[in-house]
């Protein structure tokens, strides 16, 4: 049931149903995410990922079931969710013509935060990256490495309860992949939950918990270790291959 030991969840979702037309995008998916978890969020492009992050997000109604976001109701508290959450894109989602110090002031105004709490957060933020000699520099000319670390430290300035990370690492080279990697741990370290898309397979080992979606249903979910004993796979990419091949 979905509120039982619900003190620690997060995000709580019970027979959820997302229905465009007579397409199912959302078939009858039911799971929880602790507080301080990273939860991989794994499946095939057109498995139904996206538009289960956008219920989550309260940017789109499900049809039907029971979804608590950071204790708030999608049906009725989007705007709670909204404030409680950060989220970054497959995409890129800071201003390239913005310097970075002028995307964090913009971000954090969005997000309520007061000019004092944004310059902390920011000098801190810059300090850790090693970028304060560059807070003045656009974000047009910096490598793509350093943007999407800009962009999770953005995603998460104002200390939110969630952050939904869409393909956080897609493009940039695997030394840049682990560093990010390093900041999600300690992200997650902190309190803030991690729900997390990827199509790297090994980067799905570094999860707490993994979720694979095929056809809009679950298949499976439990830690990567259980779930390559239960395939008898010999990593993350055999697990997700043999569940892949069952997609209609």
């Amino acid at each position: 049931m979905i509120n039982e030991n619900s003190k620690n969840y997060v995000i709580e979702v019970e027979g959820l149903v997302k229905k465009f037309g007579s397409f199912v995008a959302n078939d009858n998916l039911s799971f929880f995410v602790e507080k301080g978890e990273i939860f991989g969020f794994l499946g095939a492009n057109g498995a139904g990922k996206t538009t289960t992050i956008k219920i989550l997000c309260g940017l789109l109604q499900p049809t039907s079931g029971k979804i608590r976001v950071a204790g708030c109701d999608v049906y009725t508290q989007t705007e709670a969710i909204k404030r409680q959450i950060g989220y970054m894109s497959q995409r890129f989602s800071l201003y390239e013509d913005l310097t970075i110090n002028e995307n964090f002031r913009f971000y954090g105004g969005i997000y309520g935060m007061n000019k004092a709490a944004i310059r902390e957060k920011a000098e801190m933020m810059l300090e850790q990256l090693q970028l304060s000699d560059f807070k003045n520099s656009l974000i047009s000319t910096l490598p793509l490495g350093i943007k999407q670390k800009l962009s999770f430290s953005i995603a998460i300035m104002h200390s939110p309860q969630i952050v939904f990370l869409d393909e956080p690492t897609g493009g940039v080279d695997p030394i840049t992949r682990r560093q990010f990697w390093e900041m999600i741990y300690e992200t997650a370290a902190s309190g803030i939950t991690v729900f997390a898309t990827t199509h790297y397979m090994d980067e799905a080992e570094y999860c707490d918990r993994i979720s694979i979606m095929v056809d809009g249903r679950i298949e499976a979910m439990d830690t990567p270790q259980n779930l390559k004993n239960q395939y008898q796979a010999i990593d993350m990419n055999e697990v997700f291959l043999k569940l892949a091949r069952k997609a209609m």
